[in-house]
């Protein structure tokens, strides 16, 4: 393995003992050989003056569509959007076809990406085939490899399953992830339901389909036991839920996605069916609670929800169009360039690296002599605009296309590889 010297780099790792300093970062066998103000000679040397370098970030939610929906996304493709992006891990939603549900997928997607530079994390199925009845072989699916249980964009809706899987779940220390919506009050749902659901003439998805299975779920993780993570919250009233069961002590986690963060309803009003997501973009309220979530600790990770989809799923009237939206090339430019001026580049750092991977459970990652050199390098200034040209993930859908940003990828280092981006 190469060795490579990031010189003169701002250490942007909150947990290092180097936060906040400019250093040279020496890098041999995948590992951090030295952190100091001394230039070492090396194989590759990066030229980071002005630049910052975090360790590498980490997406909870993805879609890779591998197997079954190639000509969306395939491991390959979506692993060269994820470190092109900053990311060097990433959990996987179990929508593929067959269903992440067996032994045989969970070892089929980590022997393809095993020698890719992203880390990919299947998460396996909560119920056997998603449809929320009996439950999945989850021990077995433990201990292939699953990072943690999802339905994916199916909630568990039956008290009684959801119930059961917290049980099940707890010997292993088995993370369940759900997707919180009460079906019943979104049927034909399109987008959020309020002032321009109305205007527009589209059926509605209240928030309240939403916190309601947060509050119920929270009742039977009280009386279950067990560890809950809800993905992608939207709502003011959700991060207040939350915030106060975090408070009573249940083992509760949340992460937000990046959509939600920096878009609300009014974006509808062209009918861009690249806007169209669930949950929903709701409103400048609600987003603005989603952005105190984030900064006092209530909400623990963003989440890019890349969701790839081909134009025969995009490009129709709204209410046929799927729902979902590609994130991982542009999630942290969207951030950086639309964040309120109140919040620190520290807390989205933090956010989509240290958040995601405690939220799974998995070894923290720091900038430190003999730690794994799993790096983000960035520039939090540059400005580049996303063109359809320069898209890798294999689908198109994004709102983004022809948009200037501020804050650029410039590289990613792990399993001992580096990629210049």
């Amino acid at each position: 393995m190469a060795t490579a010297l990031i010189k003169n780099v701002d250490i942007a790792d909150s947990q290092s003992s180097f936060f906040g300093q400019k250093k040279n970062i020496l890098v041999e066998n995948g590992m951090i050989k030295s952190i100091s103000d001394e230039i070492a000679p090396a194989n590759i040397v990066v030229e980071a003056e002005g630049m910052k370098i975090s360790t590498g970030w980490f997406d909870l939610r993805s879609s890779f569509c591998d197997p079954g929906f190639e000509h969306r996304e395939t491991i390959i493709s979506g692993s060269k959007a994820a470190s092109k992006g900053g990311f060097t891990g990433v959990a996987l939603i179990p929508e593929t076809k067959p269903i992440i549900q067996s032994k045989d997928t969970i070892a089929y997607i980590k022997s393809k990406s095993a020698q890719l530079i992203t880390d990919i994390y299947p998460m396996a199925t909560v119920t056997s085939d998603m449809k929320g009845e009996d439950l999945s072989e989850i021990f077995d699916l433990y201990h292939a490899g699953a990072v943690a249980f999802t339905d994916g964009c199916h909630p568990i809706s039956h008290a009684g399953v959801l119930t059961r899987a917290l049980q099940y779940l707890q010997p292993i220390g088995g993370l369940l992830i759900q997707h919180a919506e009460e079906k019943k009050l979104t049927q034909f749902g399109q987008m959020n339901e309020g002032v321009e659901s109305t205007y527009l003439g589209l059926a509605g998805m209240p928030s309240i389909a939403e916190e309601l299975m947060i509050m119920r779920d929270l009742e039977l993780l009280e009386y279950a036991g067990g560890k809950i993570h809800f993905a992608h919250i939207s709502s003011t009233k959700s991060v207040d839920i939350i915030a106060k069961a975090k408070k009573r002590g249940l083992k509760v986690t949340c992460d937000v996605a990046v959509p939600n963060l920096i878009f609300d309803d009014t974006k509808l009003n062209t009918f861009d069916t690249n806007y169209k997501v669930n949950p929903p973009l709701r409103t400048k309220r609600d987003i603005d609670s989603l952005w105190k979530g984030l900064e006092n600790g209530t909400i623990d990770a963003i989440a890019t929800d890349h969701t790839p989809l081909d134009s025969e799923s995009k490009h129709l009237e709204f209410d046929l169009a799927d729902f979902g939206m590609i994130q991982l090339e542009t999630a942290f430019a969207a951030l950086l360039t639309f964040k309120p001026a109140s919040i620190k580049l520290s807390t989205l750092i933090d956010k989509i690296s240290i958040g995601p991977r405690s939220v799974l459970s998995l070894p923290a990652v720091k900038i430190e002599k003999g730690q794994p050199a799993n790096l983000t390098l960035f520039s939090d200034t540059e400005s580049w605009i996303y063109t359809p040209s320069s898209i890798v993930s294999k689908s198109k859908n994004s709102p983004f296309i022809n948009q200037t940003f501020t804050g650029k990828v410039k590289a990613v280092l792990n399993k001992g590889l580096v990629e210049q981006i």
